[in-house]
């Protein structure tokens, strides 16, 4: 417990102080992500927030992770300095999509195949139970890349993917605490103290944002935590079973991988790369729904703490039954959002154009324009 309590001050203290230093830093050096029609912000801010809370993070759990033999811990410490040095190059010079590709391919490789992390199991989800080797990589492969990726492509609004990754974070640490696995509590809970500090510098109006540095590191973390806690939670001689582990699992992450997996199969079946960019995601909806940037990371966060609530009351109708469940009603959502964002999008204000004469004076006659509202503009 003491481990966990160290951890989550020490990494909410360095991130704190870290972060004005950083913002120095990038105004002195013009380090800043640049508004576009695609972008959410309208003023350059600064793009480096992500080594900070990576600082808090890698400081709190080196020194608050119980050394103990064969432990898996030093090959987790080479996954994030490999991801956070793809981050940082992509954040400063940038980086092309199969540059950083490779880089979270070596960084998962060293957890799984060094630090022994796999999906051996799908726990009945399709009557599906024990997994061949190779099945097994290849789906822990594919979750790293997702995950990962998930959260970086959250990070478009003030405060989001940071909330969401404080959310999971905290919670699969609250778990591990729980059941006794320290050194995931302590990373859980690390992640989280950072996250906590970063955010009191990234909620709208954001002073800085974490880049790919932070949102890189909050998606190797969370997936290392999320493949740990199928893998305890779903043993039945466990300290804390629980019920369709797989399906819970979906439930925690639901909006940034549903939403990633979304606009990744909605870009291939255009004919376009899954990471190309667009205003396809859930928060360009909510954007799109005049929602500000504080209202938008309101609703992700609620909506995927209702996702997650239900997931643990509903964990008795089997694996099959509840991940079927959780992205139906993914699906359900987001599809009126979609709706009410297309409804919202087509909605065009009339415009009637009429001529005020000049009157008295010289001055040519004023064309104004007639809105529904009944404001005159002059055009």
């Amino acid at each position: 417990m003491e481990n966990v309590l160290i951890a989550t001050v020490l990494s909410f203290v360095v991130t704190y102080f870290s972060i004005p230093i950083l913002i120095r830093v990038a105004e002195l050096k013009h380090l800043y992500d640049e508004p576009d029609e695609r972008k959410a912000h309208k003023q350059r801010i600064p793009t480096l927030g992500g080594i900070g809370f990576f600082s808090g993070f890698i400081i709190a759990a080196t020194i608050c992770v119980p050394s103990m033999p064969n432990s898996p811990f030093q090959y987790m410490l080479a996954a994030f300095f490999i991801i956070f040095m793809v981050g940082m190059k992509d954040d400063i010079v940038g980086l092309s999509p199969f540059k950083k590709l490779i880089g979270q391919l070596m960084a998962s490789f060293a957890v799984i195949y060094l630090g022994n992390l796999q999906i051996t199991s799908m726990y009945g989800f399709l009557g599906i139970n024990e997994l061949p080797p190779n099945v097994s990589l290849i789906l822990t492969y594919f979750t790293f890349i997702v995950v990962i990726n998930a959260f970086n492509l959250i990070d478009g609004v003030d405060g989001h993917a940071g909330s969401i990754g404080l959310l999971v974070s905290a919670l699969l640490g609250a778990y591990f605490l729980h059941v006794g696995e320290i050194t995931y509590a302590v990373l859980g809970f690390a992640l989280a103290g950072g996250l906590a500090s970063f955010l009191i510098y990234n909620i709208s109006p954001a002073k800085i944002f974490m880049g790919d540095t932070g949102s890189l590191l909050i998606g190797l973390v969370n997936t290392v935590l999320i493949l740990k806690f199928i893998d305890v939670a779903g043993n039945p001689a466990g300290k804390m079973p629980i019920g369709a582990t797989p399906g819970v699992a979906v439930a925690i992450l639901i909006v940034p991988l549903f939403d990633t997996l979304r606009v990744f199969a909605v870009r291939m079946l255009q004919g376009r790369s899954p990471f190309s960019a667009d205003r396809n995601h859930i928060h360009h909806y909510l954007l799109d729904l005049k929602l500000n940037h504080k209202q938008t990371t309101l609703v992700s966060v609620s909506v995927n703490v209702l996702f997650i609530a239900s997931a643990f009351l509903l964990q008795g109708i089997g694996t099959t039954w509840l991940t079927i469940s959780v992205v139906s009603a993914a699906t359900v959502f987001t599809g009126m959002l979609y709706l009410a964002r297309k409804r919202k999008l087509s909605i065009k204000p009339a415009v009637t154009t009429i001529t005020q004469p000049a009157g008295q004076t010289a001055s040519p006659p004023k064309i104004l324009r007639v809105t529904t509202n009944g404001v005159l503009q002059d055009k």
